[in-house]
């Protein structure tokens, strides 16, 4: 690991103005935007450090939006989902305010309640060239469209097959392998 510069001191944490939170590399924290009409922007933090005047920088990974990618937001991304990008910054630690968990797509469809803090990520994203990673996912349902854990989806307890539920209402209403 290289040594940080003359007059850098790394650090463990970092206290998130005006509340306990303990912030430290590895988390996933909310960050404020420039524009306060918008979300706020969703990082890794990668490192800690103070300089000798003690402002305190942290060295993040910024995640994605879907709407903020190449290509845009597609039917098939839900509201939470983020693209961990190839993207590292410095930023001041002022900036944080909160943390947030950033869940792998599985863990996600897994969690019995959806929190305000909760996000997940099932592609990473190289920002100059928008390419994803991996570049393929499993389709479901007879649309073909990736898993959006928005929708709600029903199995056909014949063929075992996996359908979005306002798909059985309308294309398939009636001729599901029953």
């Amino acid at each position: 690991m290289p040594k940080p510069k003359p007059g850098k001191k790394d650090l463990d944490s970092y206290t998130i103005r005006g509340t306990n939170k303990v912030v430290r590399a590895g988390d996933c924290v909310l960050m404020r935007p420039s524009d306060t009409g918008k979300p706020p922007y969703v990082a890794r933090v990668e490192k800690i450090e103070s300089d000798s005047r003690n402002n305190v920088k942290v060295r993040v990974r910024w995640y994605y939006r879907p709407e903020e990618s190449i290509g845009g937001r597609r039917q098939f991304h839900g509201a939470k989902e983020l693209f961990l990008s190839d993207h590292y910054d410095i930023q001041s630690a002022h900036t944080i305010e909160g943390k947030c968990i950033v869940h792998s797509f599985k863990n996600y469809t897994k969690l019995e309640n959806v929190g305000a803090e909760d996000y997940y990520c099932r592609f990473e994203y190289k920002a100059a060239t928008g390419a994803f990673t991996p570049d393929r996912v499993a389709v479901y349902c007879k649309c073909e469209m990736p898993y959006n854990p928005d929708d709600l989806m029903v199995q056909c307890e014949g063929c075992k097959d996996w359908y979005l539920f306002y798909s059985l209402c309308s294309a398939f209403a009636g001729s599901m392998c029953l």
